[in-house]
């Protein structure tokens, strides 16, 4: 018998950054992976998460070559980089994480997901810039929510607020774990996954390997790396958000600020709604 195989799907933060090891980064799905089997038998992990990614690269790239691998379990956590761009669009969101998850479902795999924080708050921003990230996330949240239920996915609850508050957990960034946030994560998966008696290795320690990067260490992340990475995101976003923003400022002037949270509401129910009247057309037929 081959041995267990782990295909990761999404973005930066299951690709580990913020968890450098030398000139690469390890993070918490590599840390699972040797977790998941004995060691005289190890798990196989393969790494197809791209820093940048969204639900159409997981859908279109990533989930086709990880069904080629004939993967047993498949971890997709993805959606942060679609709050940030202006074509966030929770239908288009909803319709492609339906069909990753029930592509997986089909080929036997045993699915993983999360919920995450929204990047408004991680990264301080002011209220009226931080809401309308905050609704972008939580209505992917509340998506991945329910697409987990339905396709059987084992669901990691990882936008819990001791998770956001304790700073030890994340990187200079404040986006992205530390090691230490990363170790948290690979336990956190590798407990659920005990439960359905699929990990059968020793558990990740959740005690750093490395020390933690020094300030000016982070300073200097921040002010090369770091910058350019806000400076892509601000280009692609900063123009709605700007947009968005006046908004939020408009409502609560006007004490009707409960009106875009309704909306936002309305839109995951929404596409939710559009999801199960096209799975049942073919039966209408």
């Amino acid at each position: 018998m081959r041995p267990l195989r782990f295909v990761a799907l999404g973005d930066s933060l299951t690709e580990g950054v913020g968890d450098p090891v030398g000139d690469v980064w390890r993070g918490w799905a590599e840390l699972l992976a040797r977790g998941l089997a004995p060691a005289e038998a190890p798990a196989e992990f393969i790494n197809l998460a791209v820093s940048g990614a969204q639900t159409r690269d997981v859908l279109e790239r990533q989930t086709p070559e990880a069904m080629a691998l004939g993967a047993d379990v498949v971890s997709v956590v993805i959606g942060v980089n679609d709050t940030l761009r202006y074509t966030f669009d929770i239908h288009s969101v909803a319709a492609r994480l339906d069909k990753v998850y029930a592509a997986f479902r089909a080929q036997g795999a045993v699915v993983m997901t999360a919920c995450l924080p929204d990047p408004g708050y991680m990264l301080g921003l002011p209220g009226s810039l931080a809401r309308p990230l905050a609704r972008r996330q939580r209505a992917v949240n509340a998506v991945v929510h329910a697409l987990s239920e339905r396709h059987g996915a084992l669901h990691l609850h990882a936008a819990e607020e001791d998770w956001i508050k304790d700073r030890a957990m994340w990187s200079a960034d404040k986006l992205h774990p530390g090691e230490r946030g990363h170790r948290a994560l690979a336990l956190r998966f590798h407990a659920l996954l005990g439960e359905r008696g699929i990990a059968t290795g020793v558990q990740p320690s959740a005690e750093p390997e490395f020390p933690a990067p020094t300030r000016s260490a982070s300073l200097w992340w921040l002010a090369t790396a770091g910058t350019g990475w806000v400076a892509r995101r601000c280009t692609d976003l900063l123009p709605q958000l700007l947009t968005l923003a006046a908004a939020e400022v408009r409502h609560k002037a006007r004490g009707t600020s409960a009106r875009l949270d309704l909306s936002a509401s309305h839109a995951v129910a929404a596409a939710l709604a559009a999801l199960t009247v096209t799975e049942q057309q073919p039966d209408a037929a």
